[in-house]
């Protein structure tokens, strides 16, 4: 999708405003804006500011190290990234699939970071936004303000949060960066205290997450109208799902929808994923911009994350997501939802489900006792792990060598599936919100407000209680600076 908005002629001679950084978001970004004379914006884009690297010093490790390395890239997400690249190694060992148990802990790992994450992100993140509002006092923007005025959505997400790190805990061995996911499979069961510590509290979780799916709803729909038609815009929607077409996080095959919903492609399986997609390179950006190869460039690109996936599968297989799936449709009127805003009510839907998977599979016995590592099958060279990390579609791709050493690595990460997306929500909530306008915080806030709905991860954690330091400054075509402002963290 290419536009004047995207191409601007001549940007010499257009004015500049740069949100550098980009505040509530994990990592650092920053966008700009090119208006014209009168006002209007011709050029919108999100920068990728940070260069991280971590596919090229990932090469030349023993392949038993990149679990343990490749989560470094996140604080918030670490436990995505382990398990993506223990399911692509564990095609190197020969474990496929690893042990049962194994797999049933990973899972439990990987539902709890789901959880921990969409808590994370709704309620300390976006939620001043959507409580208080996209133009209110910059002071009440921030997680201290929810606790003052909405002290019970504070608690209970902060609640939420905490469990679900203490599954990563019981799982991994930490909450941050722990070492439970393997090639082949898993170093720790759990202990019956450990199960117990969960159970406690899992009904109580599951009610709280049903409450947080209702509160995204109301929020998000408070205002219909706008809610339609901030950012919005229609594309493709990709993630992975169940051999039987059920919301699937953590195994499946990868299946795309076009804007109105019909199927484009289905079970493709993860080693397959370079006959789906190709990823492009631009000049102002360290992130890439895959985009579906029947597409081209300019049409292939697409959504991931709670937004494709909720909408992308056939049903959800636990009874108060599934239910809370089908109000979402009702609500769009059986059509595709596309607007950004949307991915709020989607996430917590997603935290209900995890919520319920995680309590009903702390019932199994495998996750106490049982083989944890495989690996009697054939051993690769080449493997491919493919999850749904809380922001979208993970892939982790390893070559590894006769001497086993890792030869080449391939991530790509969720943010990166919505790159594409994520530029053109900025752009289109530039030009119905900025073009023509006075410049104010308030209105450079819905800038925010849209790139915070896609929840992305730009690595290292960042996070603030909404005061981070913010430059504003619109510069003529002369030089010369016409307006600035300063926010101080």
């Amino acid at each position: 999708m290419t536009s004047d908005l995207e191409t601007a002629a001549q940007p010499e001679k257009l004015r500049r405003i740069a949100i550098d950084p980009i505040s509530r978001v994990e990592g650092h970004g920053k966008v700009t804006l090119l208006l014209d004379d009168a006002g209007e914006v011709r050029q919108a884009r999100l920068h990728i500011v940070e260069f991280r690297g971590f596919e090229k010093f990932i090469e030349g490790r023993p392949y038993w190290e990149a679990p343990v390395m490749v989560q470094r890239l996140c604080g918030i997400c670490p436990v995505s990234h382990q398990i993506a690249a223990a399911k692509a190694l564990d095609v190197v060992v020969g474990a496929t699939p690893p042990p049962a148990p194994a797999q049933k802990m990973r899972r439990l790992m990987h539902y709890g970071q789901i959880l921990q994450s969409h808590a994370l992100h709704f309620f300390m993140l976006a939620s001043p936004d959507l409580l208080f509002g996209f133009d209110s006092d910059v002071a009440k923007r921030n997680i201290v303000a929810v606790a003052e005025a909405y002290p019970d959505v504070a608690r209970q997400g902060v609640a939420l949060r905490k469990w679900g790190q203490e599954a990563i805990r019981v799982t991994s061995g930490k909450r941050v960066h722990g070492t439970g996911a393997i090639p082949g499979g898993i170093n720790k069961l759990l202990t019956h205290a450990e199960r117990d510590l969960l159970l406690a509290d899992a009904d109580q979780m599951v009610r709280w997450a049903l409450d947080a799916v209702e509160l995204a709803r109301r929020l998000v729909e408070a205002d219909r109208k706008r809610f339609e038609a901030f950012g919005a815009f229609r594309s493709s929607l990709m993630s992975i799902v169940g051999v039987d077409g059920a919301l699937e996080l953590y195994d499946g095959t990868l299946r795309v929808r076009d804007a109105n919903g019909a199927l484009v492609v289905d079970g493709v399986k993860d080693r397959d994923y370079r006959d789906l997609i190709v990823e492009e390179v631009k000049p102002w950006s360290y992130m890439k911009f895959p985009y579906l190869i029947s597409g081209g460039p300019d049409a292939g690109w697409y959504k991931v994350g709670p937004l494709a996936r909720v909408q992308n599968c056939d049903f959800i297989a636990t009874p108060l997501a599934e239910e809370k799936r089908r109000e979402l449709v009702r609500a769009s009127g059986g059509k595709i939802c596309h607007a950004p805003l949307a991915y709020h009510w989607t996430r917590m839907i997603e935290m209900l489900h995890a919520a319920e998977l995680i309590r009903d599979l702390l019932d199994d016995p495998d996750l106490l006792s049982g083989e944890r590592v495989g690996g009697d099958g054939v051993r690769g060279r080449s493997g491919v792990g493919v999850i749904e990390a809380p922001r979208g579609t993970l892939i982790h791709h390893y070559e590894v060598g006769e001497d086993d050493l890792i030869s080449m690595c391939n991530l790509i990460v969720s943010t990166t599936h919505n790159n594409q997306a994520m530029n053109t929500a900025v752009r289109e909530v530039a030009r119905r919100y900025i073009s023509g306008q006075k410049l104010s915080e308030g209105l450079l806030n819905h800038i925010e407000v849209v790139v915070r709905a896609f929840d992305p991860c730009l690595s290292c954690a960042t996070h603030a209680l909404g005061k981070m330091p913010l430059i504003v400054e619109l510069v003529g075509a002369d030089g010369a600076s016409l307006d600035r402002m300063v926010r101080n963290g």
